[in-house]
């Protein structure tokens, strides 16, 4: 799963929905990748479709990257790293009321750091991360 190669993420992603249609066995990982398909049922019918192109500039979103930052999310979560960031969610849920709308907004924040990070060619901004997270709060 922990690849740089796109097409053996989207391969994983796809794999891990089939076998969940399937009824098989599902590995922890497979399992909260299925969960969070699972809460998307507008990428049900393109998981299977790996070679797809998405262009944002045209509206559309890439459900492969929706669900990975949906998991990177998780991930910075379960270990409250960057140091915080859990105080930041659960202020965000009594805020919104809805953990699905406080995960998209706080997943546009790490796309717009990783987009940062990757145009200028630096390590990503964790102070500048948690600061776009908190005035979410705001």
């Amino acid at each position: 799963m922990f690849s740089q190669d796109r097409t053996k993420q989207r391969a994983f992603l796809a794999s891990c929905w089939q076998k969940n249609l399937n009824k098989e066995y599902l590995e922890p990982l497979e399992q909260q990748l299925v969960f969070i398909i699972q809460a998307h049922p507008e990428y049900h019918h393109l998981i299977n479709d790996v070679n797809s192109e998405y262009s944002p500039e045209q509206g559309e979103i890439n459900p492969f990257l929706h669900i990975n930052l949906h998991l990177a999310l998780k991930d910075q979560l379960s270990i409250n790293q960057p140091i915080g960031i859990n105080q930041i969610y659960q202020d965000l849920i009594k805020k919104y009321k809805d953990s699905h709308e406080v995960e998209h907004l706080m997943m546009e924040c790490i796309a717009e750091m990783i987009y940062i990070s990757q145009k200028n060619n630096t390590e990503i901004d964790e102070d500048a991360y948690l600061n776009r997270l908190k005035n979410l709060i705001n």
